[in-house]
């Protein structure tokens, strides 16, 4: 477990929130983005894959793109995520439907089992009170500042 130097109270409520924002959003997503690699995938292509494992038979290209693309900070074409599933045998379409196969599906768990090594990481000495804590701080100066303070879904 990583230690830390331990603050009071004035002291870190002194810091800027978007420093440490920033900062925390960019190790994690970097490390995703790692773990994501070591598979071949891109965060789209795992967003992609939770998606169409988690709604069989339901989504389709246009509806599971719209759906994505505010999550996207890359200005990914997600045509071309979709076919390069399809490609690697990791997702098939028939009448516009997009469905993992057990090859897809089981590229997915790898890369679920990588993702979780990096949260496990993250959340060293957090335990569930503060990481809440955090989540509905940070939601609530989203919305304070006219985000949507909504979970996403």
């Amino acid at each position: 477990m990583t230690t830390t130097t331990t603050y009071t109270q004035d002291q870190l409520a002194a810091q800027p929130i978007g420093y440490w924002a920033r900062e925390a959003a960019n190790l994690v997503i970097g490390g995703l983005r790692a773990a994501l690699a070591e598979e071949n995938l891109t965060q789209p292509h795992w967003w992609t894959l939770n998606h169409v494992s988690a709604s069989p038979a339901h989504w389709k290209r246009a509806a599971l793109t719209e759906k994505l693309t505010p999550y996207d900070d890359q200005d990914t074409d997600f045509d071309a995520v979709y076919d390069d599933l399809a490609a690697r045998g990791w997702l098939t379409q028939v009448d516009g439907v997009l469905t993992l196969t057990e090859q897809g599906e089981a590229g997915r768990i790898r890369a679920r089992d990588r993702n979780a090594k990096v949260h496990a990481q993250m959340r060293e000495g957090v335990d569930d009170a503060a990481y809440a804590a955090t989540i509905d701080g940070l939601r609530r100066m989203v919305a304070n500042l006219g985000g949507s303070g909504d979970l996403p879904v």
